[in-house]
């Protein structure tokens, strides 16, 4: 499957357009010609970060992101640009600030990088949601969360439901998310790419330390106290 952006700005005749394939049947226009000096895998390298710079010379997020960091490094979060989102089965639009439109954008390519971290994000990728609030955000954690739990379960392996793991994952993506955010600061002028990664570590920041709190503000909207009642008899 791949996924198409489309970012055409305002006052410019400038349209800055990608292609990102969450799987391998596609192929991602998202790679610079070169790699820079900053996506050397040792340069601030992630204090969680699993691979070896014997092994790996590049992270492979850095690898992924550096041709949408280059062409928005000069721009400013608040500048206002049509946004296009193309998928198989839909289509989306917004008018907004840049900063948006890349934290959708970034998102999806850290997902479908092959960061060993970031790689467990895979079926947010999947199930990609462009322009997400917080509330949808938690929503779509969850829910992949739980499912993938499910399958574990149904395979006769350990399933956690009590969202630890998840927990547990997110506090990890703060340590990815401040580690890149140290990394491209040096490659930036303006701060849109900036104030984008600085939205994912919020909102996994959310995860980390709030979950419960997060979950009970939208149970009124999953759970009535009739929804029990079916399986009370069982």
């Amino acid at each position: 499957m791949a996924i198409e952006y489309s970012i055409a700005l305002d006052d410019s005749a400038t349209v800055l357009s990608y292609i990102i394939a969450t799987d391998h049947e596609e192929v991602s226009t998202t790679r610079a010609a070169e790699p820079a000096s900053w996506t050397l895998l040792g340069n601030n390298q992630c204090t969680n970060c699993p691979l070896s710079a014997k092994e790996h010379e590049r992270c492979p997020a850095a690898v992924d992101l550096q041709k949408v960091i280059e062409d928005f490094s000069t721009l400013p979060a608040l500048r206002k640009a049509s946004i296009t989102v193309k998928s198989p089965e839909r289509e989306y639009f917004k008018h907004t600030g840049i900063e948006e439109g890349l934290r959708s954008l970034m998102g999806l390519l850290m997902a479908s990088c092959a960061c060993p971290i970031l790689s467990k994000l895979k079926p947010m990728a999947v199930t990609h949601l462009p322009f997400a609030s917080q509330r949808e955000f938690i929503i779509r954690s969850v829910g992949t969360y739980l499912l993938r739990q499910y399958f574990h379960h149904n395979d006769k392996d350990s399933a956690d439901w009590s969202l630890e793991g998840l927990i547990d994952l997110n506090k990890e993506l703060q340590l990815v998310n401040q580690a890149m955010w140290q990394r491209v600061h040096g490659a930036c002028q303006g701060d849109s790419n900036l104030k984008a990664l600085l939205s994912f570590f919020t909102m996994a920041s959310s995860v980390s330390y709030s979950l419960e709190t997060q979950l009970q503000k939208i149970r009124p909207a999953f759970l009535a106290a009739t929804d029990l009642a079916p399986y009370e008899k069982l």
